[in-house]
């Protein structure tokens, strides 16, 4: 499964070593007490529950940051499923450079892998629908990247990055523009002014707010905190002719009546900022 890009390699090369940096300060004290440098070691991750796998590169990454001569095996793909006891990461070399850099890799992977573990659980849940699953800016400071790539791992999509790839109307926008028609034609001038090939994205509470937003000219009409029934009634005037996000109060007990609506779009806060961590374990021989 192919999900890095080339910037996002470099990107987490820099992130990676503050994290090793804010844990190894001055030096692993104990570690460089009790084992010798030159000694050599055989170890493993093994996972102590069941999920997605996401994060086993970065992972992998963060021990040849601190040793670029370690050697390290893949036996788990990207994105699949594992189970307790599992090995999903093996690594040979130097044994003070395993135990430097277990910590960090093993806080991003179980990270990253139990957003991937949840994601998973909400695109299952919409199977049969046309409704993608998104992910929000609702991200850990400092690891978006890793967020979002976790969300993809788990079979999600992501929403705008930040906040210069994505034009998004909200509720302030509209109140200093004095209505959603002003604050859509306010983003269009601006985009044409600057020569922005970005989406458009209005929030919306009512029918009367979407229509207004899609005449405008928005792209899309995110429907804010809104029962299916009502979504529904938004959604049989507008398919076809806006796409349509629902977001606000999404769950795993609700999300498939909200696919069922028609939507295009179904925008999840809590992959990222509510997801339990998997637990894996290193081991050293």
């Amino acid at each position: 499964m192919q999900l890095i890009t080339p910037d996002e390699t470099r990107r987490s090369c820099r992130i990676i070593k503050a994290a090793l940096k804010e844990d190894i300060r001055t030096g692993d004290i104990t570690t460089n007490a009790v084992v010798s440098p030159r000694r050599k070691s055989y170890a493993f991750i093994i996972s102590k529950s069941r999920g997605i796998l996401a994060g086993i590169h970065f992972c992998a990454q963060t021990f040849s940051i601190v040793n670029e001569n370690i050697s390290i095996s893949f036996p788990v793909e990207e994105g699949k499923s594992i189970k307790k006891g599992q090995r999903v990461l093996e690594i040979r070399g130097s044994t003070g450079t395993i135990l430097k850099a277990e910590r960090t890799a093993l806080n991003l992977l179980g990270r990253m892998s139990g957003i991937a573990t949840l994601t998973a659980k909400f695109v299952e849940k919409v199977k049969g629908t046309d409704t993608k699953i998104l992910d929000t800016r609702k991200t850990m400071p400092g690891l978006r990247l890793f967020d979002k790539y976790a969300v993809r791992a788990g079979g999600g999509y992501n929403h705008r990055y930040g906040l210069d790839d994505m034009f998004l109307i909200k509720e302030n926008h509209i109140a200093a523009a004095g209505d959603i028609a002003a604050a859509v034609q306010k983003c269009l001038d601006y985009r044409k002014r600057h020569n922005k090939d970005m989406q458009i994205v209005s929030e919306a509470s009512s029918l009367e707010d979407s229509e207004k937003a899609a005449g405008a000219g928005a792209d899309r009409i995110l429907l804010d905190n809104m029962t299916p029934h009502e979504v529904h009634r938004i959604v049989k005037k507008l398919r076809g002719k806006v796409e349509l996000e629902v977001s606000g109060g999404i769950t795993l007990k609700n999300v498939r009546a909200y696919a069922e609506t028609g939507v295009d779009y179904v925008s999840v806060g809590m992959l990222t900022h509510s997801a339990s961590a998997l637990d894996f374990s290193l081991l050293v021989i």
